[in-house]
């Protein structure tokens, strides 16, 4: 459980870093560089919601999910 939070709060923090990075890179270099930073923070929430709720197989203790490898029997 503690490996998917902290992979979903780095992928936020990209996400963040990205997406407010892109002003000072606008003025810097250019609109080009800037969308580009935009378009990848775009994408990045919805990846980090699938890794944050996908179960953990290898930690024994990630049981809060119906299905998959932990699921109760």
């Amino acid at each position: 459980m503690r490996r998917r939070k902290r992979r979903y709060v780095g992928l936020m923090t990209t996400c963040l870093v990205l997406f407010g990075g892109s002003l000072p890179v606008y003025y810097l270099l250019g609109t080009g560089w800037a969308l580009a930073m935009c378009a990848v923070a775009m994408v990045l929430p919805p990846i980090a919601v699938i890794v944050g709720n996908s179960a953990d197989p290898s930690d024994p203790e990630d049981r809060d999910t119906r299905y998959g490898p932990n699921a109760p029997h």
